[in-house]
């Protein structure tokens, strides 16, 4: 199958440098380009792209606010964004998870990588990119308001409740950013069966991807990050 792929940045050079990278690719075609949020997410509707990279600093509509309108769309249900940004540490990157991007990616990254980025995207797999893996996500959550103790709020919590044990241990190793493959080999299973717990938690927690079940495992204290960069300290539910 082949992944088409949208560009949504408003400097031409750049496009024209990614447009060259991804149709060198014989699994990819560049379906179009964008200059600003609002064009993106009308080519994600006409071209029927499988994967967005989306500049976050845009003039007019900018990519934040272009992946909450693609992430609403059920029209777009299947298009999966991944976040350009210049500075990986960002606080636009939380945001940009909690509209609905599957990951992000820094714009000095090697071509391996965003090739590799778009290909786990278009797999519904995205989560982070390899120089901003483990941690990064939550170390930005626990900032993003450090007065809410998430994992002490009964309403956050109780959306966890449709989860199973198994579904909730696999929950926190995908908040620690380990593929299916090493979370069948710590849970002593086979990543065939990993892949169903996290579809399952998917549809019973409304997540798009894995991204957003790293979100929805640190908003609701399931997992919790510690200020220093030690592994996160994991809540056990009942």
């Amino acid at each position: 199958m082949t992944i088409r792929v949208l560009l949504a940045d408003d400097q031409a050079l750049l496009r024209s440098a990614f447009r060259v990278l991804v149709d060198s690719e014989p699994d990819m075609e560049v379906v179009g380009e964008a200059s600003d949020g609002a064009e993106a997410v009308r080519l994600a509707r006409e071209r029927r792209a499988d994967v967005v990279l989306m500049d976050i600093r845009m003039p007019g509509t900018d990519g934040l606010a272009a992946t909450r309108l693609i992430g609403a769309d059920p029209e777009l249900d299947g298009v999966r964004v991944v976040i350009l940004t210049t500075f990986e540490v960002d606080d636009y990157v939380v945001q940009s998870l909690r509209a609905g991007a599957s990951g992000f990616l820094g714009k000095g990254s090697e071509p391996g990588e965003l090739l590799s980025a778009i290909r786990i995207a278009a797999e519904g797999e995205a989560l982070l990119s390899p120089a901003a893996t483990k941690g990064l996500i939550a170390r930005f959550l626990a900032q993003a308001d450090p007065s809410d103790d998430a994992g002490r709020d009964p309403a956050r919590a109780r959306r966890l409740d449709s989860l199973t044990v198994r579904e909730r241990e696999v929950l926190v190793q995908v908040a620690g950013g380990h593929s299916n493959d090493e979370i069948a080999e710590r849970l002593e299973v086979s990543p065939l069966t990993v892949k169903t717990h996290v579809n399952r938690a998917m549809a019973k927690l409304g997540a798009r991807d894995r991204a957003q079940l790293v979100v929805t495992a640190y908003e609701t204290g399931l997992v919790r990050p510690r200020a220093d960069r030690t592994p996160p300290r994991v809540l056990r539910g009942e």
